[in-house]
């Protein structure tokens, strides 16, 4: 018992059936495919993909002890090709001495690089291991296709509020039948865990020892603070959270929702979020999503970054939340961003083609022999200051158009000005036509 007790809580409160496994319902109910191949017993490789301290190393042992399988831990974080070659040649001899299957589960498994990936396939391939890894990264982007095409993807949820205080009763139940918690402040752990059961366990296991050389057997709110004081967001910077939320971000501005924009906001700076990531996207925004049908957006986007980095945390937080309330308030236009992409698009396509003799200066005598500049027709001295009939394409792109000012905010004025800008361009063909 001293021994078990030396071990950390999360470690002890590791389910040994699915009968005390707690969350991922949508995995684990009967019918469904995990379910029933851990209850029958049946091996295929897997992928466990999903947040820290949501059961992924723990499902991966029921597996194997489901289906009487040999379980063989390697850390990506720890181990190279020598270790992965060591667990194969063990897999292969239990194999032919003791007829049972073996389960090679790789731990962080999006830190393993190609080779290391590439290593262990042929022995998934012709049966030698099963694998089973486990990620909090998006398998499509950290693991090799090969891979992926051979195992099945489960993805697995953050634990809600209820699932956590269910883990809490049980491990007080299991460990600490004296201690005492009022309700709201088990409340208060779960909230702190922010889905993950194991940072949970070791929050309470703190609180207890705290509560121990203090109080003797309650946690009271005063310990409760004192332990859960710092907690933060699950976020993972540069991770697929990290991704997913600036693009709930990006796509509220565009949806045109104040409040989800400005939650998502909050969400990214409680976290921690380097605020001028925060302000460089936000500038992107007001010039994709806004651009001309309200350029007011793009310098007040600007001049919120620049308030943010004169103010710092927390004063300069605000300017941020004032741009992004204004860009989800502003009529939206991505044309000048459809136009940007069609016309980088035609550069990219037609080449070096060369600038019109017309359009070229001629700051020399030579230049001006060689007919540089030669037709080239000066706006401001045209009626309406706009050459009509000109064009500034290279010759084979003549008449090209990228820009279509939508129909909202400012773009309204800017489509109807060049509506009559090309009806000019029309009648001054007419009246040259030979």
């Amino acid at each position: 018992m001293l021994e078990d007790l030396a071990r950390p809580l999360a470690d002890r409160m590791r389910p040994a059936s699915l009968d005390t496994f707690v969350g991922q319902e949508h995995l684990l109910k009967p019918g469904k495919p995990l379910y029933e191949a851990i209850i029958s017993g049946r091996l295929h490789s897997m992928i466990f993909w999903g947040p820290p301290g949501t059961g992924k190393t723990t499902l991966a042992r029921l597996v194997a002890k489901q289906s009487d399988a040999e379980f063989m831990p390697v850390s990506a974080v720890l181990s190279g090709v020598k270790d992965i070659r060591a667990a194969v040649e063990a897999a292969k001899l239990i194999q032919q001495n003791q007829g049972r299957r073996s389960i090679l589960f790789v731990d962080e498994a999006h830190r393993f690089n190609k080779a290391q990936q590439d290593a262990f396939l042929p022995h998934v391939e012709d049966g030698t291991v099963y694998f089973i890894g486990a990620t909090t990264e998006n398998p499509s982007f950290a693991l090799n296709n090969a891979l992926l095409s051979r195992a099945r993807v489960y993805v697995l949820k953050a634990l809600a509020g209820a699932d956590l205080l269910q883990v809490l009763e049980q491990a007080l139940n299991a460990y600490y039948p004296a201690v005492k918690i009022a309700a709201d402040i088990k409340g208060q752990f779960a909230k702190t865990a922010d889905g993950d059961a194991r940072r949970l366990l070791n929050l309470l296991e703190l609180a207890v020892e705290v509560a121990e050389s203090q109080t003797g057997h309650e946690i009271s709110g005063e310990i409760a603070k004192e332990v859960l004081t710092g907690g933060v967001r699950r976020f993972d910077n540069q991770g697929e959270d990290f991704y997913n939320q600036i693009s709930a971000l990006h796509k509220s501005v565009r949806g045109s929702s104040p409040d989800a924009a400005l939650y998502w906001l909050c969400r990214m700076i409680d976290a921690g979020c380097d605020l001028s990531y925060l302000a460089r996207r936000i500038v992107r925004m007001a010039s994709e999503d806004i651009g001309n049908a309200d350029p007011r957006a793009l310098q007040i986007a600007i001049n919120a970054w620049e308030a943010q980095e004169r103010l710092g945390s927390p004063e300069g937080e605000l300017s941020l939340a004032q741009a992004v309330v204004y860009l989800a308030c502003a009529p939206k236009s991505n044309a000048v961003y459809m136009a940007f992409k069609a016309a980088l698009n035609a550069a990219r396509q037609s080449g070096s083609l060369e600038v019109p003799l017309h359009l070229r200066n001629a700051p020399t005598k030579l230049m001006k022999s060689l007919d540089y500049g030669k037709t080239y027709r000066y706006a401001h001295n045209e009626p309406e200051a706009y050459a009509a009939g000109a064009d500034y394409f290279p010759d084979t792109l003549a008449g090209s158009r990228y820009y279509y000012p939508s129909g909202r905010g400012l773009e309204i004025k800017i489509a109807e000005k060049l509506k009559h800008l090309q009806e000019l361009d029309a009648h001054w063909q007419m009246a040259t036509k030979p």
